[in-house]
């Protein structure tokens, strides 16, 4: 006997496959609508405009809407106003457009809806999973007895290297086990070292552990925003002759600058202090598939935990990243059996039930996706993909030097490129009120990008002044691309400029720098 639900669950009858067919073509189409033929990277809507459109829909009505209807709705008020990540003009974080094949997979992954925690509600999935997570295991070095999981990013597995590491230190150097006792007294003595270029992550795992943010010693960086292993060594010998007890050293690959920290000499450290070596590969991890550049990781396989992210570099869907482990054994500190999930007895048997080895128990088969696309493309292809973005943030810095608007921040080191739009100086203003208001203009182009849909591109500080920022992850964005935005940051930073040099020179004197666009444009960028 048919349930009266049985429409709207994909299954074997006809009735259910068409609502299916249905509501995944009428997605299709608008998908390729609203989303793949918008004609920039970002409509221009402000939060308050589109506010009003979804208040005026209960988000839960007393009676459904059929299923046209409501995708139709959802293109023209939600997907258009979306980020258009496969626009090349949109390039303001590591956030990917992602690959076609890949977007097949979610589909399956959504579809069957695999939980990966146990082997009974992810058959092939668990197997599959275990197969990928030793590839990649092996392509970054590590030896057999090394294993990996899938985890939701770059934040879940930097938390997972330092919660092994706080568990690892704890055990060997007091025979304390935190999971079952909690934090030991001298816990407040522990120290955690990264680079003040660091991902915010190391302390917020930090926090997140107990341990607290005042746990983590930042390390001066260079010139080119790698950390100093000199440095990093002078504060070791401080931090232990002071009794404290540094338990673990984060290289990084960072956010702004795509900067990889020295790797060897860091390992190195590591060894001496007795210090587990966790790498935030989360951005340049996928630099291992490139025949020209995967020269820059050696050393990374001395790293006793990798985070890697495959919604960056490796065009995946959000969510999809791994956590890698040099020494499988390791996982066994976080280790949990529950008689209804994953018991004992299933081990005896050698049934894998992944929720072992990870902080989530129910987990997307997201490990599916990375695999298509590795069989979708092939790994010259991937690489040669990865060198194009690289080639592309060297062509934009070379704009940029030549050009005397523009400030070039440091060479890329990968496919990140930071730089400051040069106004003219104003007659009579001091360094400090000429500084801010190119702090306040860097603000209001990367805002008027934004309000007219031309362009969202990043901002960040570099020394404590406001600086704009490309992140060319796309292969879609060309160097013409690139080209094209920067005039346009010299337009709108030119208009802008003349107003607040007027204005500044109006009312000099006063404490407050003010531009006043009379278009209306700085009103409607601020307010986005």
């Amino acid at each position: 006997m048919s349930s009266p639900y049985d429409r709207l669950f994909l299954h074997g009858s006809e009735d259910s496959q068409e609502e299916y067919r249905q509501a995944m073509n009428r997605a299709m189409d608008v998908l390729i609508r609203d989303f793949a033929s918008a004609p920039g990277p970002y409509s221009g809507a402000d939060p308050q405009s589109l506010l009003r459109v979804y208040r005026e829909v209960p988000v839960c009505p007393e009676d459904g809407a059929p299923i046209d209807a409501l995708i139709e709705r959802i293109g023209t008020t939600v997907v258009r106003h979306s980020a258009v990540v496969t626009d090349p003009a949109c390039i303001a974080h590591l956030h990917c457009p992602p690959l076609s094949v890949s977007l097949a997979a979610e589909a399956l992954v959504s579809g069957t809806n695999q939980s990966m925690d146990s082997w009974d509600q992810s058959m092939s999935g668990t197997l599959l999973e275990e197969r990928i997570t030793a590839w990649l295991c092996g392509i970054f070095g590590y030896d057999p007895g090394s294993d990996g999981v899938f985890t939701s990013g770059g934040t879940q597995s930097n938390f997972m290297g330092l919660l092994l590491a706080r568990n690892h230190f704890a055990k060997r150097q007091w025979g304390w086990d935190i999971q079952r006792k909690g934090l030991p007294p001298e816990a407040s003595r522990m120290r955690i070292l990264c680079s003040e270029a660091a991902h915010f992550t190391v302390k917020q795992s930090a926090a997140l552990l107990g341990l607290g943010e005042q746990t983590v010693v930042t390390v001066p960086v260079d010139s080119r925003h790698r950390m100093r292993a000199d440095a990093a060594a002078e504060i070791l010998a401080s931090l232990t002759a002071e009794g404290l007890l540094p338990f673990a050293l984060v290289a990084t690959g960072t956010t702004d600058f795509g900067s990889i920290d020295p790797l060897r000499e860091l390992a190195g450290l590591a060894r001496t202090y007795g210090l587990w070596l966790h790498a935030d590969a989360a951005y340049g991890g996928a630099l291992v598939l490139s025949d020209t550049y995967a020269v820059r990781l050696r050393g990374l396989e001395l790293a006793d935990s990798i985070t890697v992210d495959f919604h960056k570099m490796f065009y995946q869907p959000i969510s999809c990243g791994a956590f890698l482990l040099k020494e499988r054994r390791y996982f066994d500190y976080i280790r949990l059996n529950a008689d209804y999930l994953n018991p004992e007895e299933d081990e005896d048997h050698g049934i894998p039930n992944l929720v072992t080895k990870s902080v989530q128990t129910t987990r997307r088969f997201d490990a599916l996706k990375l695999y298509m696309s590795l069989q979708h493309l092939g790994r010259r292809a991937f690489g040669e993909m990865i060198d194009f973005t690289v080639e592309t943030a060297r062509a934009t810095a070379r704009f940029i030097r030549q050009d005397p608007q523009l400030e070039l921040i440091g060479e890329p080191e990968m496919n990140a490129v930071v730089f400051r739009y040069v106004p003219p100086a104003v007659p009579g203003e001091t360094e400090e009120e000429a500084g801010l208001r190119a702090d306040l203009l860097h603000t209001e182009i990367r805002a008027q990008l934004l309000a007219e849909g031309r362009a969202v591109v990043a901002r960040t500080r570099v020394k404590g002044r406001v600086c704009l920022k490309f992140t060319l992850l796309n292969p879609r964005t060309t160097a013409e691309h690139t080209a094209g935005i920067l005039q346009e940051v010299k337009r709108i930073g030119g208009m802008l400029g003349r107003t607040a040099a007027r204005s500044q020179a109006a009312k000099k004197g006063t404490e407050s720098l003010t531009i006043d666009t009379s278009n209306g444009a700085k009103k409607k960028a601020r307010a986005i």
